[in-house]
């Protein structure tokens, strides 16, 4: 929700690689329904596309793919799309792990690259689509298709790119002098400051998990080195280690002192980005996709040009690249492999990749939506099509950075990542030390990995 964004900023800043454009069917060879009209009487047929952009935060982004889904359906003879819009919570941890079981896999879901995508790919469940991404002549015009490969073949396409930070408001900070931290204690002590005048340092809101474990996975990465988190499934590396439970006790500790909003376990994301929309935070912690909270349509655009980003501080004592960011390409799009059996399916899916990733596509919704490209984009019409000040100091944070790690729920199995959830919202309520947190985790990490022998 891989590899360095660095490769992006360089693409987007430095070179000039153009994306070419999916071209007609007849460039690329595409067929996209024509092969399987057959008669002038066309046999109705419905594909669902399970989406996660529910609510009117992501309605914006909504919209721009249903243009790519209405031109499916104009392609395609026959084709009528339902839409099945799930929270992604609940759709990833629940209905498609149902669902893969059953065997009733929609046509197209919202999906997790690493681990979900890979594993349904080991079991056979999702569409190998390699041969439709060289037809279309897109495979190469990728930044990176790691979390969705395996032995070599591509079983899904990320939505976009995205990079974790901290959002600040510019001129909240400018009225009382405070500058962006460049250290750890100057971040302790602008958090003081910030509370002593009567404002919450950092939004909260962790009725989901995976919430507060944004700033937790960056605690933790800066302590025991962004290359942690992948060392848990080996061995090489456990929860029990001294550097992840000083982790959890320095976010406990910023809950007693706080440094988050009071009653935080029975808030919802909305209300994280509330807080920082009406003044109440000065902070959140949060990814680039909350960019579009700022722009036209978002629910903050009265902070349009007040928002700042910057990069969470090096702490004392961390270990490895403490510029390093989170990034993500992880989150996105993959097919059932049941539609290899059926032609017009086939060419339904072949339709929506063709019409949705393309440069267009991957503009609009740097542009509209403040998502990070997944794609090649010609660095001319960027620097003439972003003007967005915060999309910039995005981009000039990313720069900067040396090194970027994976988040902690592409790297570890879906059981641990539960665990993890439990163990940080207890460590939240103050039920649970951080080191029964960390030995609860461990104890989870220990039966997968034994389990994956």
């Amino acid at each position: 929700m891989k590899k360095s964004l660095l490769v992006i900023m360089s693409l987007l800043l430095v070179s000039s690689i153009t994306l070419a454009g999916c071209g007609s069917q007849a460039e690329n060879g595409s067929s996209t329904g024509s092969e399987v009209q057959g008669s002038s009487t066309v046999k109705p047929f419905e594909i669902t596309f399970r989406h996660a952009l529910i609510g009117e935060r992501r309605q914006g982004s909504l919209d721009i793919t249903m243009e790519a889904v209405k031109k499916m359906e104009a392609e395609v003879p026959g084709l009528t799309v339902k839409m099945d819009g799930v929270d992604g919570e609940v759709n990833r941890k629940e209905k498609i792990r149902g669902e893969m079981a059953s065997g009733q896999v929609p046509e197209i879901f919202d999906a997790f690259g690493s681990p979900d995508v890979k594993t349904f790919a080991k079991e056979g469940k999702v569409l190998d689509i390699t041969p439709i991404l060289e037809e279309l002549g897109i495979k190469d015009k990728f930044i990176n298709l790691d979390a969705w490969s395996v032995d070599g073949k591509v079983y899904g396409l990320p939505i976009s790119a995205s990079a974790e930070g901290v959002f600040y408001n510019k001129e909240y900070f400018a009225s009382k002098g405070f500058q962006v931290p460049k250290t750890y204690d100057e971040l302790l002590t602008l958090m003081d400051k910030i509370k002593a005048d009567g404002k919450i340092p950092f939004s909260a809101a962790s009725k989901s998990a995976w919430v507060p474990l944004m700033l937790a996975n960056q605690i933790w990465s800066r302590l025991a080195g962004p290359e942690v988190t992948a060392k848990f499934s080996t061995g090489k590396a456990k929860w029990t280690d001294p550097a992840l439970t000083e982790a959890f006790k320095i976010y406990q500790d910023w809950v007693n002192k706080g440094y988050f909003k009071k009653g935080e376990l029975g808030l919802e994301y909305v209300d994280y980005n509330t807080q920082f929309i009406n003044g109440e935070s000065a902070m959140m912690f949060d990814g680039s996709w909350a960019a579009s909270l700022f722009q036209k349509g978002g629910a903050g655009v009265s902070l349009a040009g007040k928002v700042g980003f910057f990069n969470f501080p090096p702490m004392p004592g961390g270990v490895g690249d403490q510029t390093s960011i989170m990034q993500d390409m992880n989150n996105g799009y993959a097919f059932s492999a049941e539609v290899a059996k059926d032609p017009r399916k086939l060419a339904a899916v072949k339709s929506f990749i063709k019409n949705y990733y393309t440069e267009d596509m991957q503009m609009r919704f740097l542009v509209e939506r403040g998502s990070l490209p997944c794609m090649k984009l010609d660095e001319a019409k960027v620097k003439e099509q972003v003007k967005d000040p915060m999309i910039q100091e995005i981009m000039i944070m990313l720069i900067h950075s040396n090194s970027s790690y994976a988040a902690f729920d592409a790297l570890v199995p879906a059981d641990v990542t539960t665990e993890i959830g439990n163990q940080i919202q207890k460590i939240i309520g103050n039920v649970t030390t951080p080191e029964q947190a960390t030995a609860a985790i461990q104890k989870v990490q220990d039966e997968a990995n034994a389990d994956a022998e």
